[in-house]
């Protein structure tokens, strides 16, 4: 199996299965720019869960997963793959994408999905405001979910 590449709007995935929506969070608790601002446009739990976890002493770290059912048929994953965020003021500091959290973020993401017999969809995550580059990520998506199987959608808007 392969990864399937679509032009369309990874927050509406093609389907009558139960789908995941993957994307790239920061370990910081900070949700505002990038594909954030679409997941948050069509659906206000994936926000409220992720900034309520950073009240509590035990905030989510790298390589962890929220899942969130949004719809019957829908959830989104919260992947903590990026440490910090990218300042604008420093183009020379290094991205935030830490490859390593999107591995393990994505095998639990591929447990979830075998378990609830999902599909997984998603942008191009971390090549965002995390800063990582697609044939890094590419590779990590191939080894963690489309090789077990899982039926796996990139979307380019």
């Amino acid at each position: 199996m392969s990864i399937q590449y679509l032009k369309g709007d990874a927050t509406n995935p093609i389907g009558d299965d139960h789908r995941v929506i993957v994307h790239v969070c920061n370990d910081l608790g900070k949700w505002g720019k990038g594909f954030v601002l679409a997941i948050s446009k069509r659906w206000k739990e994936p926000e409220q869960f992720y900034k309520n976890s950073f009240q509590s002493e035990d905030k989510p770290q790298l390589g962890y997963v929220q899942f969130i059912q949004v719809t019957d048929s829908l959830t989104v994953a919260n992947v903590i793959g990026q440490h910090g965020v990218r300042s604008p003021r420093n183009k020379t500091a290094p991205p935030p994408i830490r490859y390593e959290a999107i591995r393990e973020g994505l095998m639990l993401v591929a447990e979830y999905s075998k378990k609830h017999d999902a599909s997984v969809h998603m942008p191009r995550i971390g090549c965002g405001l995390a800063g990582g580059k697609w044939e890094e990520i590419e590779p990590i998506i191939i080894d963690t979910l489309t090789n077990l199987g899982i039926q796996t959608t990139v979307y380019d808007f």
